[in-house]
């Protein structure tokens, strides 16, 4: 089984932020594989259904993004998932709006929500797509701009950027990372 989690905050309120990008990419993997992510188990919304043949659970955590980890370290234990069918998406400042980039493996950044899933699940050895949102104009605005409403204009841009995540997860479970990394990067 592989484990797709998006991470974001609990949608109601911020269901439009920068923030939610991995919710959002869970959302339209949800709608085009027919997978309802409604079942509240592990401290998150899931639902377990099939992607280009392979078995998979699609996981949004409810814990708020910083313990999102406390989460995904259940659904591992409970379901036995290696780290390599692990595919963690999550908004990224450091790639530009529209773009992604996948990765194998690698550090958090200064993303507080992979912080904890590295130090939940004790490595940094599973595969992360990074939806880019870019950087706020003033770099003391970073908490407002990542979970403050979005400007129209900038929305369609970011829209790309969660289009191309749901397509490199496809391919990532269809032909693999590294025909993904070689197509998105």
């Amino acid at each position: 089984m592989y484990l797709i989690v998006g991470l974001g905050n609990p949608e109601e309120e911020y269901a439009k932020t920068r923030h939610n990008m991995g919710f959002n990419v869970i959302n339209k993997l949800s709608s085009k594989y027919g997978i309802e992510v409604n079942k509240r188990k592990f401290d998150a919304l899931c639902g377990e259904g099939t992607i280009e043949g392979k078995k998979v659970m699609l996981l949004k955590p409810q814990t708020y993004m910083n313990l999102s980890g406390k989460s995904i370290v259940q659904v591992t234990n409970f379901y036995k998932i290696s780290l390599e069918n692990i595919i963690v998406i999550y908004d990224d400042i450091d790639v530009k709006p529209g773009l992604i980039r996948i990765r194998k493996k690698g550090s958090s950044g200064s993303h507080n929500g992979m912080k904890s899933v590295i130090a939940e699940l004790n490595s940094e050895e599973f595969a992360r797509v990074r939806v880019g949102i870019g950087k706020p104009k003033y770099e003391g605005d970073m908490i407002n701009y990542v979970i403050g409403a979005v400007p129209k204009e900038e929305q369609e841009e970011l829209e790309k950027g969660v289009e191309k995540a749901k397509e490199a997860v496809i391919e990532m479970l269809k032909n693999g990372i590294d025909i993904a990394m070689n197509k998105f990067n």
